[in-house]
């Protein structure tokens, strides 16, 4: 192997322990108890569970291929104090379950990481997306017969300045809202706006 190919290597698994480091620390200061519930199996805390699924959304993986790489990097094993690799599942189950309140707070203190305290954004946009709510397809839906008419709408906004292309707002809503409804509660989701 040449000595290049070994510095990339390396620079990637510090990369990755830093990001665990990170993560763990934003996880632990937003309060979520170690276990969902008193008759929890108490193989994974909560906060390992949340760590692997913004590691998983940072290396911009899959679920199973997420899983798989994870069972080869025994320092992040080391780190997250974990005696065994979760089934992908567990994640997604894990996901569903949390409640979106971890989330803002996670993706809050993730956004003063990048900014200081005095610091604001000058120019930000704006969109709106719309999703279903179930896991099937539309094609599946309609040959079964079985229109879904549950839907998601997110909002986020963006700092555009200078190229710095960072998501620094996130709102959800059901599917009966105008996208101009959702400006100010998207924009007053972070003070730096």
């Amino acid at each position: 192997m040449s000595s290049n190919r070994k510095e990339t290597i390396k620079k990637l698994a510090s990369r990755n322990i830093r990001f665990i480091q990170t993560a763990i620390s934003l996880v632990k200061s937003t309060h979520l108890k170690p276990y969902s519930c008193k008759f929890s199996k108490k193989i994974y805390t909560q906060h390992q569970l949340l760590v692997l699924i913004l590691f998983k959304d940072f290396r911009n993986q899959h679920y199973r291929e997420f899983i798989e790489d994870v069972g080869d990097m025994e320092g992040v094993q080391a780190i997250l104090d974990l005696s065994e690799v979760p089934h992908f599942t567990t994640l997604q189950k894990f996901l569903c379950r949390i409640k979106s309140l971890y989330h803002r707070l996670t993706f809050k203190k993730t956004v003063n990481q990048f900014y200081s305290s005095d610091e604001n954004i000058p120019i930000t946009a704006i969109d709106s997306s719309g999703f279903t709510s179930g896991y099937c397809s539309h094609y599946f839906s309609e040959r079964t017969g079985k229109l879904r008419k549950h839907f998601l709408k997110t909002s986020i906004s963006v700092d555009t300045d200078q190229g710095n292309y960072r998501i620094c707002g996130l709102k959800k809503s059901g599917p009966r809202y105008s996208a101009c409804r959702e400006i100010t509660p998207t924009m007053s989701q972070n003070s730096k706006v």
